[in-house]
């Protein structure tokens, strides 16, 4: 399977090196499946000392917490629509609504505003996410709210993600990554 990959060249399966082989293969072993060099795995993979380790850090928060996928998909979704990602927030928008979060949520994330939430961990993850990025923290008030609604590990999981998201966001953008077939632009030009 070959892929374009916005500012890199096109890159196949069949011309990866030997440390490059080994990124991939842990990519399409793991818990995503057969990804192919699609997103930002199309990029990992070029640089397999640093790619490996973004991999597995995804796929650590991707598929090892204990932070509710609701959740989970809020916060990713924030950071996506905060960086104009637009492959970061077409395909998390997507698994966010198979969570169970409602579509106008997903829609008011994507327009970058706050949500009306029912849910207490949808609202606690946008909040944290929220002042991670703009300011960088989080206040008193929201990692005592976080504390009670999520508890220490998932408060934990929950930063992580933003922090990781940020990486793909930031890593989709540089290189341009193009949507893939399907994927609904949500940030047309």
């Amino acid at each position: 399977m070959s892929t374009k990959t916005g500012r890199l060249p096109e890159l196949t399966e069949e011309n990866l090196s030997a440390a490059q082989r080994v990124v991939f293969d842990a990519i399409q072993s793991g818990p995503r499946g057969n990804m192919g060099l699609v997103g930002p795995f199309g990029v990992y993979v070029r640089a397999p000392g640093v790619g490996h380790a973004a991999q597995s850090m995804g796929a650590a928060v991707r598929f090892n917490t204990e932070l509710a996928e609701n959740a989970k998909e809020v916060a990713i979704c924030t950071v996506g629509a905060f960086y104009h990602s637009k492959f970061e927030f077409a395909a998390h928008a997507t698994l966010a609504k198979k969570a169970g979060v409602a579509d106008d949520i997903v829609e008011s994330l994507r327009r970058g505003e706050a949500p009306n939430f029912s849910r207490d961990d949808e609202r606690v993850a946008h909040e944290v996410a929220t002042q991670l990025l703009h300011d960088h923290r989080i206040s008193d008030a929201t990692y005592a709210r976080a504390l009670a609604v999520l508890g220490e590990t998932q408060t934990i999981e929950v930063v992580t993600t933003v922090g990781y998201y940020v990486l793909v966001s930031m890593t989709l953008n540089a290189f341009q990554i193009p949507l893939r077939e399907g994927m609904v632009d949500p940030f047309p030009e």
